[in-house]
Order: C-alpha cells, then structure tokens, then sequence
C-alpha cells in the first residue's frame, strides 16, 4: 500500500468552532485520510474521513436539489462550521472524478451536475462536411444543444438566427470548401460566433468575378452592399445587413481583414499576420443589444413599408489610401455598382478635401446619368461642402 505523509496548513474548522487548531497534519493511507489536529502540543481531535465524507455528501445532496450551487451554498448548508478551503478541497476532487462539473471562474464560479451540462455549458460548434447542407437545419441542432442560445431575448436572437445562416449560407454557396468549422460561444456578456472554411477565399472570390485589381478593392464592394459572386442565386445582401446588425464584424481572409465596429462607428481594412487559408468569419453582439432586425433593415428602404433595399451608405474615406480625393477615375471607382440603388448617402467623415474632378463625376456626371438616383452627401467640413456645392451648380 502505497503511503504518503504531508504537512499543510488547512483549518477544518474556523475561529468560532469549538477547536482551533495550530497545525494540521494529514496521513493520507490510499482513499482514508487521517486528521490529526494539534492545539498547543496537545491532540484534541482525531479523525478519519468523516469531515470529507459529510462535506460531499451535503455537495452531492445540494446539487440533487438544485440545477447549480455555489461554494456559498455548501457553507451555509454547513452552518458555517467548515472553512471555504476545506470545502474547495472536496469539490476540486469530485470535480475531478467528474461527479460534478464546475462553471465560471474566480468568484463567478458554480458547479452542476452532469446531467445538467446542455443547460449551463456556453459554447457549441460543429465541423461540417460541406454536402447537402442547410443552414438553417445546421443552426437548429446547435440551438438544441445549448441552453443559452434558447435564453436570449428576442431581438438578440433574432439577429444570430439571421447573421449566423447567412454567413453559413455564403460558406456553402462561394467557398467552394470541402469543411465548415462553427462556433457558438456566450461569456455572459457577449456573443460571439465564427464561421470558418477552408475555400477560395472572399476577397479572392470577389476579386475574380468582379474584375478587380486588389483586396481593398473587393473590401470596398463588399461594404456597399448588393455584391455577389453568383448573382442568379444570391441578392448580395447578406454581409452587408450582417455587419449592420452586429456590434462587431470581422472577416479574414488570406492575410487581409474587413473589421466593421458599429459600437464606435468606424471601419479597418488592413492585412494581418499569421495568413488565414479561406475565410473566417467572427461576429460579436452583446446580449443585452437593443438592436432589433427589422430596424436594421428599414434604415436601407428609401420608402418606409417597402421590402426593399434600395439604399446605401458609402465611407468616400476608405476609397483612397495615402492619396486625397481628386480625380475622375477615383470617383468612377467609389460609383460603381451603385446604380442598383435609389438612394445613395455619401458619407464624407474625416475627408479633408475633394478635387472638381472628383466631385463633378458624383454630383453631375452620376446624376445625369442615372436622374432617379439620388445622391445625398453628409458629414461635409467647409472645403468639401463648397466643392459639392460649386459643381452642382453648374
């Protein structure tokens, strides 16, 4: 029999007890622990595993009572007679012999029991084979494996129902990838979820079918929305409405990111380190958002009660790197596609200044081209405002 002898400093009992002890000494003899507590040289308690045994007991018997308890539970059960420490040593070892299961952390911590593991563990995923697969089927397995998915309020459910299939959707259709990867995860404040394949990659995919020249290119039509790569199929809605509706939208793709913050109001594009192979997806809504869908959607109507999104905002800001906002060509780029639209706003934030050239092929060449169009400038400072206002008088 294997025996091992070892001091510690762990108290049974606390300083209203009837004994306080000076020094603890443990035998441990395989499963039976030996207690000998000392009180100034003189032994006034010997025990063997009674302590641990009414400590679990009084836990297992908690946790038949209730869904989840904390350490808390179990001292005043205990009639705070034991030490927190005492405790903590039996719940780390049926912890540890998987009678009961621990969530949280620090001083946000509960246990559970097995049973009720679906109910309190906050993260789901799933790899998927890509063939035959349905979004929506996909998403509602997950939701049956998760408890807090099917508490979230409705508004914030509504948003990762809609978000969560529709990027799922673009990995199926696009990617042309053989796996899906899928990640559900709550931290009690915030949802998060990722969509992750293994395909050709979004910028790419972009890039190719639209005849563009660069990853920043295919970022800036992906944020006008209506873009897509299979345009029989799809409506090209689905990441524009979806890096509206979330607190966080983030698309990696071969060394480049789109990073779309709606709680700062602002927009990145830059590359990153290490490459992703692909795409990866990464969505983050706090779950005490008062965003609702539907009023996500309407912003995009130029018509309030019409289902259409036939509006658009675009940032003039991320159309040029490192230049300013002078020429034809520049504007032609920041113009194209939007003609699907029947109302354009012009977002001009943070744009120091603008050239004639620039401004005449918005503002009148567009126009005259397209007069059902409308093109509504915001955000100006005085120096664009007055080159928006000189050409359109002409």
């Amino acid at each position: 029999m294997k025996r091992y002898l070892y001091f510690n400093t762990v108290s049974f009992f606390d300083k209203q007890a009837p004994f306080k002890s000076c020094l603890s000494i443990t035998l441990q003899l395989s499963k039976y622990h030996l207690t000998i507590t000392l009180q100034c040289g003189i032994i006034v308690l010997i025990t063997f595993d009674c302590i641990f045994m009414n400590i679990e007991q009084t836990i297992l018997k908690i946790a038949s009572e209730k869904d989840s308890f904390t350490t808390a539970d179990i001292l005043r059960a205990l009639k705070n007679k034991i030490t927190r420490q005492a405790v903590v040593l039996v719940l780390q070892r049926l912890v540890k012999q998987g009678k009961i299961i621990k969530g949280g952390s620090t001083r946000s911590s509960f246990y559970f029991l097995p049973k009720y593991t679906d109910k309190f563990v906050q993260r789901v995923k799933a790899s998927l084979v890509n063939k035959n697969l349905e979004e929506h089927r996909v998403f509602s397995d997950l939701k049956e494996k998760s408890y807090f998915i099917k508490n979230l309020s409705e508004n914030v459910y509504s948003i990762l129902e809609y978000s969560f299939d529709e990027m799922l959707n673009n990995a199926i259709d696009h990617s042309e990838t053989k796996n899906i990867e899928v990640d559900i995860q709550s931290n009690g404040k915030d949802l998060k979820f990722i969509v992750e394949d293994f395909g050709v990659g979004v910028f790419n995919n972009v890039i190719d079918k639209k005849k563009l020249e660069s990853e920043m290119e295919a970022m800036q039509d992906l944020l006008k929305g209506k873009t897509t790569t299979a345009p029989k199929a799809h409506s090209g809605e689905g990441i524009f409405f979806t890096s509206k509706a979330v607190d966080e939208f983030i698309l990696d793709s071969f060394g480049w990111r789109l990073r779309i913050d709606n709680i700062i109001k602002d927009v990145f594009m830059e590359e990153i380190k290490p490459v992703k192979k692909g795409t990866k997806v990464t969505c983050v809504i706090s779950e005490k958002s008062e965003r609702h869908l539907g009023d996500v959607f309407k912003k995009y109507e130029s018509d309030d009660g019409e289902m259409d999104f036939d509006k658009t905002e675009v940032l003039v800001r991320l159309f040029t790197i490192g230049t300013v906002h002078v020429s034809r060509s520049q504007a032609r780029r920041v113009l194209v596609g939007l003609e699907k639209f029947k109302v354009i706003i012009m977002d001009f934030d943070k744009v120091p200044t603008v050239g004639q050239a620039f401004a005449d092929e918005i503002f009148r060449v567009f126009k005259m081209k397209y007069p059902d169009v409308k093109v509504i400038p915001k955000n100006m400072n005085k120096a664009v405002e007055f080159m928006v206002n000189r050409v359109e008088k002409e």
